[in-house]
């Protein structure tokens, strides 16, 4: 009787690029589920009457989209660059991005525009962030020690 072991050779990738597609990837992902629900929301508020204007511009309903997608293309740039530098990338990404978040308001709540219309933007930025925020934390891991 002969007795066969067989052994499974794993593919070896360098860690920044399986990463980085792989928050890339995620950020694509998180980042149209997100441009669907703030489009949503905006959609949503223009049917309520609420006037979709700050100043003089009008706020079209696929920027909703449009400044989503740029939210998660700059949630990616982040999440890389802190996978790279950062020996806790996740807790530095998370505590960067709930920062920039709250920063983000800062327009919404300044501007010449309707007190409905500030809590639809600040709204979609909440959503945004609560939909890409988590899924991209997801992706990094802690450095190992040397």
């Amino acid at each position: 009787m002969t007795t066969t072991t067989a052994r499974s050779q794993s593919t070896i990738t360098t860690a920044p690029t399986s990463a980085g597609r792989s928050i890339w990837r995620t950020a694509a992902i998180a980042g149209v589920i997100a441009a669907v629900a703030t489009t949503a929301i905006g959609a949503v508020a223009k049917a309520a009457d609420v006037p979709l204007v700050a100043g003089d511009m009008e706020i079209q309903i696929p920027m909703f989209a449009v400044f989503t997608l740029i939210g998660a293309a700059l949630g990616a740039v982040i999440a890389t660059q802190l996978q790279k530098r950062n020996g806790q990338p996740r807790r530095a990404f998370v505590i960067t991005t709930v920062v920039l978040t709250a920063l983000s308001f800062l327009p919404d709540i300044t501007a010449d525009a309707t007190t409905a219309t500030k809590l639809t933007l600040i709204g979609a930025h909440l959503v945004a962030a609560a939909v890409i925020i988590p899924a991209l934390a997801a992706r990094l891991t802690a450095s190992r020690a040397a």
